[in-house]
């Protein structure tokens, strides 16, 4: 891509070729899918981001795949990576190697983690560092599971796109943490839908409702940084608002039934429940309409609001019928799978991106919550070329996020009507 300020839809698809490379190396036999999970060199693997996540991806690489090893942890508190490499030893045991000094700790424990001599680096800090650290990664030439979303804002999704290009360009190896796109009855479902099952595609659905995740109050002697950072789910320049953290799920599988990005986005949200201090300044609710280059729709509904209806799922409509995105048996569990599919390209030089929808799966939500923060029509070239910047201007835990609250402990919420999507 030419122009990284504004990617084309012709852009999406070409990139996408490697990303519908690694949905066929997912889609392949049972027996081939797992034959590469054993043999090969030892590769060395480092952990980025050791919380309920990053804990759960270094299980699933060291659990499902043979002669590999997690040589390093990083995270930006000692307790954290401490915890998750002592965790690790006692679970893995000889498939961990972790010196006290590869426990790296800090804003830049990313870096010296990636710089120890690994080969495979996983990453699953909050989502708002995901640019950075995948930009570095590649930049040092290692391979990269990356978790969901891939970015919380349009200069993220311009550096995701940069990187994807310098991976292709360095044959490495990235699959993301959208692991529909490696389990077996997604692949099985979207296939019969985009073989004509049901007739021409009308539009889809797509719903993460739930009641809701967890919540840190705040400590007496955290900086409001260190606060922000434990409690990373509700603010903007760390989650992107559930919208991108969990909703990004049915948006991506939207998506992949269209094999293109959205170009708009209308919608509405707000907060009903969650409204407290420790609810930083995301909504509790999203509803949007996103609609495709060729006029049609997927409509998007997700909510963290306790006894509402429940329901995390897809569904497309054709001309012929409606079918849940879902079709047959699940042979491996996806969390594992994915990380078997990384781990076989590698060994066997497979073309294998996924950040290439990754990025704009992460994007479409973005321009959600633009749509729903300001009651707009956001455009995605617009969204891409002019979105705000929402990281900080110094990483550091004496320094101001970029979201500070007010003399009642109250922090800023968008406004719909007034918020400003760019």
């Amino acid at each position: 891509m030419n122009d990284t300020k504004k990617p084309s839809r012709r852009d999406f698809l070409k990139g996408s070729t490697a990303a519908v490379a690694g949905t066929a190396l997912a889609g392949s036999l049972s027996i081939a899918r797992s034959a590469h999970a054993q043999g090969g060199n030892e590769l060395k693997v480092a952990l980025i981001g050791c919380g309920g996540r990053g804990t759960g991806a270094a299980g699933n690489c060291l659990g499902s795949i043979d002669n590999v090893k997690m040589v390093a942890v990083a995270d930006a508190f000692e307790d954290r990576a401490k915890g998750v490499a002592n965790g690790l030893k006692k679970k893995f045991k000889d498939k961990v190697d972790i010196p006290d000094d590869r426990i790296f700790v800090g804003f830049d424990a990313y870096q010296k983690a990636i710089d120890c001599g690994v080969d495979v680096v996983l990453m699953a800090t909050p989502p708002g560092f995901r640019p950075i650290h995948y930009k570095a990664a590649i930049d040092a030439g290692k391979h990269v599971f990356m978790e969901k979303p891939c970015c919380v804002d349009a200069p993220g999704f311009r550096s995701l796109m940069e990187s994807n290009k310098k991976a292709d360009e360095k044959g490495l190896k990235v699959v993301v943490g959208l692991q529909k796109r490696h389990q077996d009855s997604y692949i099985e479902g979207i296939k019969k839908i985009q073989d004509g099952e049901i007739g021409d595609f009308m539009f889809s659905r797509v719903y993460w409702n739930s009641s809701g995740v967890w919540g840190r109050g705040r400590k007496p002697e955290q900086t409001e940084m260190e606060y922000q950072m434990r409690n990373w789910y509700y603010f903007v320049w760390l989650c992107g608002d559930h919208i991108c953290e969990q909703h990004v799920h049915n948006l991506d599988i939207g998506n992949w039934v269209k094999g293109e990005h959205p170009v708009e986005a209308n919608g509405m949200g707000g907060r009903e429940v969650r409204k407290g201090k420790d609810h930083g300044q995301i909504f509790d609710h999203h509803f949007i309409e996103f609609t495709y280059p060729d006029g049609t729709k997927m409509y998007s509904q997700c909510r963290h609001i306790p006894g509402c209806w429940r329901a995390v799922t897809e569904f497309v409509h054709g001309t012929k019928g409606v079918c849940d995105c879902q079709s047959g048996r699940n042979q491996r569990s996806p969390f594992d799978q994915e990380h078997i599919d990384l781990i076989d390209a590698i060994r066997n030089d497979k073309p294998c991106n996924d950040g290439w929808y990754g990025a704009t799966s992460s994007f479409t939500a973005v321009l959600g919550r633009m749509a729903t923060y300001s009651g707009k029509v956001v455009k995605w070239d617009e969204a891409v070329e002019k979105g705000p910047d929402e990281m900080p201007q110094k990483y550091a835990f004496d320094a101001d996020p970029p979201v500070m609250p007010d003399e009642n402990g109250n922090y800023p919420v968008p406004v719909p009507g007034l918020y400003k999507p760019y």
